[in-house]
């Protein structure tokens, strides 16, 4: 089956994630990923995308971004990439491929879903056992938009924003967010949206790109096509 084109409007959302290959480990240690979130700050700021939310995993990234300039998302990607795995291959003295080919990525509606999309990503380590609450792992954006933890890569979205006038207030409502459980369905949807590379929003916002970009964003219908006749 064809790969469906990308398409990476400005000013949407999107969800990228991309993992290392056959999920072998793509980040062995605390220098690592200081690296890596270092390149992606730089590149962020050169290709023109604002990144709002991130966890980087043992053996994948998972972003929230937003293009300002044209395909900035995947020269962002295609930089950080290539320098990162030019670093890892030296630093841990091997060679070869580092990431699952290209990254996966879903266009994420902001009003409906974006904070969603964010807490799922911050939940990560939480889902994977790795602490227990989101505010003991460093290497995500949960510090930044919950304890106004400063970090040069965080680009806070205006939904995040309009949680509260005063910092104290946005930080307050956001932790509040996550008293509840991210539920089994959202869950399902955020997975299959970015693994597919379809839309995740409702079925205007889903109509809208497919209507602007000639490209559907949506699981293609199964079956034989129904042909009228006249």
């Amino acid at each position: 089956m064809a790969r469906l084109r990308r398409i990476s409007p400005l000013g949407i959302p999107q969800h990228i994630v991309q993992r290392g290959n056959n999920r072998q480990v793509c980040f062995a240690s605390e220098q690592d990923l200081a690296a890596y979130v270092n390149w992606l700050e730089e590149y962020a700021g050169q290709f023109g995308v604002s990144v709002h939310a991130w966890v980087l995993m043992t053996n994948h990234v998972h972003l929230l971004v937003t293009p300002k300039k044209e395909g900035g998302v995947s020269s962002m990607m295609q930089a950080v990439g290539r320098r990162y795995v030019r670093y890892f291959n030296r630093e841990h003295r091997r060679t070869g491929t580092l990431w699952e080919g290209r990254f996966k990525a879903s266009l994420v509606q902001s009003e409906v879903y974006l904070l969603a999309c964010q807490r799922y990503i911050e939940l990560n380590p939480v889902r994977a056992g790795m602490v227990s609450d989101p505010a003991d792992y460093v290497w995500s954006s949960y510090q930044a938009h919950a304890l106004g933890k400063s970090i040069k890569v965080h680009s806070p979205h205006s939904e995040y924003l309009k949680l509260g006038e005063e910092a104290s207030k946005r930080q307050s409502s956001y932790r509040a967010l996550f008293d509840a459980h991210v539920e089994c369905r959202l869950i399902e949807d955020i997975r299959a949206a970015v693994n597919k590379g379809m839309a995740l929003g409702d079925t205007r916002f889903k109509d809208e790109i497919e209507r602007l970009h000639g490209r559907r964003v949506r699981p293609a219908t199964m079956g034989r096509p129904v042909i009228e006749v006249p």
